[in-house]
């Protein structure tokens, strides 16, 4: 049980702008639910509590967003089902707390019920205007660990931009001043649809059409209902060699002269095993596509200015495939149909897709995705189709507050089935960690074969 000691809000230190920031498009087809994140630290040995001040973690906070000043602000509805931005320093939420159990007691840290205790909660029955932007709740645990849980705005951050955030208090925390490197890019005009909006030059896919629903079935509201569970997936570097190998082998479908990436590899493992156990229930001629998000800062044409902060994620799907195309193929098409969905996103693409966003009467149907347990509202992800999130490059492990590097980093929920993330682990030697929702009926065959299909290629090496 973890029960709440103190609640403050902080505000920037130091007088920041005060003015209405126009969102581009990017953040306003972001969910404006806050995406949750855990950092667990624990002590050189139990019982020996972390040298932990929470006023300290206040001050640091404070000064972090006198450069990060936007996430003190407030969000507000606009026409079009659009947001603005009041940049008001009304501040953001600061939760200390303590839990009676270990963390051991947490097992691995899969994104279950008792690890979204540790990430702080936001009524989101209340007016936009009083969401803080950024809650953050530190809890000590009775061995001595602590838990840094992060509820920060996806309309504001996109992972890179979160993480750029996050290491930037840890270096205040650590007693150290911020230098030119560390200071956020906070010009969002540079992603601006263009001015007058043109025509989109493609056909967008990603907003355009609908997932693909189960054969006989006319929308996805029974597979909604369905019970699912969360796991953490461990791959060693090993592993993750072995598949990226064989994705590299027997080529079907698609020329490529660029080796498919460890992300390509992985991803395409995934959805062919989320494929190979549903196909069990389903018929030979269902449909399927992945949704996977692309980080944009360097495909765009120029490159978006370094620390750029806000979200340059943009949403790409694959094509749509049958079972038997799929099952029948080797994990290189796999590969084949992400790279496609990857490669699409070029800067005449991304420009074509900002204008088509700005052309849109109403934006909110372009919104999924959202950070709510159950939440109804947009677009099913989930069987029988994938996504498919990298946070594989994301400096997770570089957020020391001054009690050393947290042992483990990842999302506090999962809100559906079919979402996962393919994260670094806290070792830094090439082995990686999945976390991954999915219908709890299928979940221990998925589990199966994900790591018996690795065992046959390393057997074959």
């Amino acid at each position: 049980m973890t029960s709440i000691k103190s609640i403050s809000i902080v505000v920037p230190s130091e007088p920041t702008p005060s003015c209405l920031l126009l969102l581009p498009e990017t953040d306003q087809v972001a969910q404006w639910t806050h995406a949750p994140l855990i950092y667990i630290y624990r002590t050189k040995s139990n019982y020996t509590a972390i040298p932990f001040s929470f006023e300290a973690m206040k001050n640091s906070l404070s000064r972090a967003l006198i450069h990060f000043y936007p996430l003190a602000g407030r969000l507000h509805w606009i026409e079009g089902g659009r947001l603005e931005l009041d940049c008001n320093a009304m501040g953001v939420q600061l939760l200390e707390a303590y839990s009676e159990a270990e963390l051991d007691e947490l097992g691995d840290f899969a994104p279950t019920n008792a690890v979204r205790d540790l990430v702080p909660k936001v009524d989101y029955t209340t007016p936009i205007e009083e969401w803080p932007l950024l809650l953050v709740q530190v809890t000590r645990f009775r061995c001595g660990g602590l838990c840094v849980g992060v509820a920060i705005s996806h309309t504001m951050v996109d992972g890179r931009s979160a993480t750029h955030f996050i290491n930037s208090w840890a270096k205040l925390s650590r007693g150290f001043d911020l230098e030119d490197v560390d200071m956020p890019f906070l010009d969002r005009t540079v992603l601006r649809s263009s001015e007058p909006v043109k025509t989109p030059r493609f056909d967008h896919i990603e907003y355009t059409t609908k997932p693909p629903v189960l054969i006989g079935r006319t929308d996805a509201n029974e597979e909604r209902k369905k019970e699912t569970s969360a796991t953490l997936l461990k791959l060693t570097r090993e592993q993750v060699e072995v598949l990226k190998k064989r994705a590299n082998q027997d080529v079907v479908g698609v020329t490529t002269i660029r080796p498919y990436s460890r992300y390509e590899a992985i991803a395409g493992h995934m959805w062919r095993c989320s494929c190979k156990v549903r196909a069990v229930d389903s018929h030979n001629s269902q449909s399927t596509r992945a949704r996977l998000g692309v980080d944009i800062r360097n495909r765009l044409k120029p490159s978006l200015p370094k620390r750029y902060f806000g979200n340059a994620i943009s949403t790409t799907v694959t094509p749509i495939c049958l079972y038997e195309d799929l099952l029948s193929r080797p994990l290189s098409y796999f590969a084949g149909k992400l790279r496609e969905a990857i490669e699409r996103m070029d800067d005449e693409y991304i420009r074509s897709a900002l204008d088509f966003i700005s052309s849109q009467k109403d934006v909110s149907g372009l919104r999924s995705n959202f950070h709510i347990q159950g939440y109804s509202e947009g677009p099913f992800l989930g069987n029988p189709n994938i996504s498919l999130g990298s946070w594989i490059g994301l400096p997770f492990y570089d957020a020391d507050f001054g009690w050393g590097k947290p042992i483990y980093v990842g999302p506090g929920l999962l809100n559906m089935d079919g979402k996962s993330f393919i994260m670094p682990s806290p070792t830094a030697d090439g082995s990686l960690i999945i976390a991954l929702r999915l219908q709890t009926q299928y979940m221990d065959s998925f589990k199966k074969i994900f790591y018996e299909d690795i065992s046959v290629s390393l057997a074959k090496l």
